[in-house]
C-alpha cells in the first residue's frame, strides 16, 4: 500500500492521446469531431442514448458541443473522443469528470458509445486505456464511476470493468426535472494491478477466434486472476 505521509497529490487530467490495438482516444476538437461524434451518437436521436445524462435535450450539434466546451471550461473536464482505427470513425466519448488532484480521486463520466462500440473490443479498450492513464500514469488513488440508478447498463459495464458497487446516493440530484438517485462505483490503486492483468489478456490476440469472438469474458478472466 501506498505511504501517505509522503503523499503530495496527483497532476490534473490534461488532454491527453491514448492509443490502443481497436481504439484510439484522443481531446476533443470542436471543429475536428463535433459533427462525426453527433453523428456517431445518432444525431438527434442522442437525446434517447443520453436519456440518463442530467442534461436537458440537445437540440442540435451546437448546442451539443456548446455543452461539452463549457464542462471542460467551467469544471475542468477533460473529454476525449473515441476513434476506430480501422476505420478512423467516431465511435463515441467519455469525460475525466470531477478532477481532485490533492487526494488523488477522479471520476470517468459523460461516458457515451455509439452503435459500433456495443458488444465489440472498441468500448473495454477505451476504459482500459483510460484507466491505465489514471493509475499508471498520474498515479491517482481512485477512479470512479457514477451513474443514474434506472440505467442498468451503465451498472452492468462499471460492474464488468471491474469498479465495485460502494451504495446509492438518494436524491443526490434532479435530472431533466425528476428525482435522480445515483448509483456510485470506483476502483482504487491496490486493485488495479489485477484489474489491469484482466483487461490485457482479455484484449489480447489469443483471447478471440477467428471471426473475433471472445473465448473468455472479462469477469472470468479477472475472476481467476483474483482467486
Amino acid at each position: 500500500m501506498r505511504d501517505l505521509s509522503t503523499f503530495t497529490g496527483c497532476p490534473a487530467p490534461q488532454p491527453v492521446t491514448l492509443e490502443g490495438r481497436f481504439v484510439k482516444a484522443v481531446p476533443f476538437d470542436r471543429a475536428m469531431h463535433l459533427e462525426r461524434l453527433w453523428d456517431a451518437l445518432g444525431g438527434l436521436g442522442i437525446n434517447d442514448l443520453l436519456k440518463y445524462f442530467p442534461q436537458d435535450g440537445f437540440l442540435n450539434s451546437q448546442a451539443f458541443g456548446d455543452w461539452v466546451e463549457g464542462a471542460q471550461t467551467a469544471f475542468g473536464w477533460v473529454t476525449l473522443v473515441f476513434i476506430e482505427k480501422a476505420t478512423d470513425e467516431v465511435v463515441g466519448m467519455a469525460s475525466y469528470m470531477r478532477p481532485d488532484p490533492k487526494n488523488g480521486v477522479v471520476e470517468v463520466g459523460s461516458v457515451a458509445h455509439g452503435v459500433k462500440m456495443k458488444r465489440s473490443p472498441l468500448s473495454t479498450e477505451a476504459h482500459y486505456l483510460m484507466a491505465r492513464h489514471v493509475f499508471d500514469d498520474l498515479e491517482y488513488r481512485r477512479y470512479e464511476w457514477k451513474c443514474h440508478n434506472e440505467n442498468e447498463a451503465s451498472k452492468a459495464t462499471a460492474k464488468r470493468y471491474g469498479f465495485m458497487f460502494e451504495g446509492l446516493f438518494r436524491q443526490h440530484m434532479v435530472s431533466k426535472g425528476a428525482n435522480r438517485d445515483t448509483a456510485w462505483f470506483s476502483m482504487i490503486d491496490r486493485e488495479w494491478p489485477p484489474i489491469r492483468q484482466s483487461f490485457e489478456t482479455w484484449l489480447s490476440p489469443d483471447n478471440f477466434d477467428a471471426d473475433g469472438v471472445q473465448k473468455e469474458k472479462l469477469e472470468d478472466i479477472r475472476a481467476r486472476i483474483m482467486a
